[in-house]
């Protein structure tokens, strides 16, 4: 590609990144990511890497990568100097763009590994559309449900049967939890079901340990510094991780369904398969796979060993997070029960109860 045209790429991935986080109620990520676009000048070791930048730089997420690292600096009191633009004291862009260039040139070597992976930000607050999502098929399949999670990061939502829903008005999980999934919920609520998960496991190529203290501050790094109940659920999640770790394989993905797949299923069991914002994430040959395996799993699946797929993901048409569900026997194309704030904030629930 042309080396100007990898810059404007790159350049619009930033605005794109800038405007979704000021949109989503984080204004002062926002001017930090904008501020990105001041890096391009190729003063810095990590402008230069992400002027060229090889893959797509929007579906990489590369402004939450270096984001991630500017918001670490602050967290570990290593440079506090952004600590005023996070708390929103600092908002003439002019401004924050000079301080991150300045923090940048003084943090370049630091800063480089944060380009290397995908932000792992492990948000609790998308489970409130996969038990939503659970609520509608356990009318259609039965109340039981083994639940497999794809790019788990740190367990969090594989300790999701802990958490406590109040979703529209129809709760589930138990009361005392510390961890309380209330979003605010658009359309009707979904149906006050019976759901009883009876397993609960998860994958990821790189996961992360939340009893490593410096691990769990990385996890919060990617959390838009603003928005202080996703705080507050990385909190939550640590104490119930220090109760009972959550279990995540290091694996790949495509390896991992193939395994769970392959496992012995209890009689009465819907086998659920489900991710939230991580198809994006694997490579094109995984996802067909996954795909294939998925299908030749579901024209086996009977009515006593039934098999479900949930995702919630980015329609990058619109760029809207859609609930989709497929299952089987029935419904094997995928049907969208609703669209999802990228963080958890709101549920729009499309299906009536």
């Amino acid at each position: 590609m042309n080396p100007i045209m990898e810059i404007e790429e790159v350049a619009k991935a930033i605005e794109w990144q800038a405007d979704h986080a000021t949109n989503n109620g984080a204004p002062c990520t926002g001017r930090v990511v904008r501020a990105q676009l001041r890096l391009l000048d190729g003063a810095t070791e990590v402008g230069r890497r992400i002027a060229v930048w090889p893959g797509k730089p929007l579906e990489d997420a590369l402004p939450l990568r270096l984001a991630g690292g500017h918001h670490n600096l602050v967290l570990t009191g290593k440079d506090a100097r952004l600590a005023p633009v996070y708390r929103g004291e600092v908002t003439v862009q002019a401004e924050v763009d000079a301080l991150v260039v300045a923090v940048t040139r003084e943090h370049d070597a630091e800063l480089l590994p944060w380009l290397e992976g995908p932000p792992q930000t492990n948000e609790a607050g998308r489970s409130a559309s996969i038990m939503a999502a659970l609520l509608w098929l356990s009318q259609r399949l039965g109340p039981r449900f083994e639940l497999n999670e794809l790019g788990a990061s740190a367990g969090v939502n594989t300790m999701m049967e802990r958490f406590f829903f109040d979703l529209g008005g129809t709760t589930a999980g138990p009361e005392e939890s510390p961890m309380r999934i209330v979003p605010k919920w658009r359309g009707p609520p979904p149906p006050q079901a019976d759901v009883e998960i009876v397993g609960i496991r998860g994958c990821d190529r790189a996961p992360v340990n939340l009893a490593d203290p410096e691990a769990a501050l990385r996890l919060k790094s990617y959390v838009w510094a603003e928005v202080t109940e996703r705080i507050g659920r990385i909190d939550a999640a640590i104490a119930l991780a220090a109760q009972r770790a959550p279990d995540v394989a290091q694996m790949d993905a495509g390896d991992f369904v193939a395994e769970r797949l392959a496992a012995p299923q209890d009689d009465d069991t819907t086998r659920v398969v489900f991710h939230s914002i991580v198809w994006q994430y694997l490579p094109p040959e995984t996802r067909m796979r996954i795909e294939a395996l998925m299908a030749e799993a579901g024209a086996k699946a009977d009515a006593t060993r039934r098999l479900a797929w949930v995702m919630l993901e980015t329609n990058r048409q619109t760029f809207r997070h859609e609930l989709s569900v497929r299952y089987w026997p029935g419904a094997a194309e995928p049907q969208v029960l609703g669209t999802a704030h990228a963080h958890g904030a709101w549920v729009e629930w499309f299906q009536p109860s």
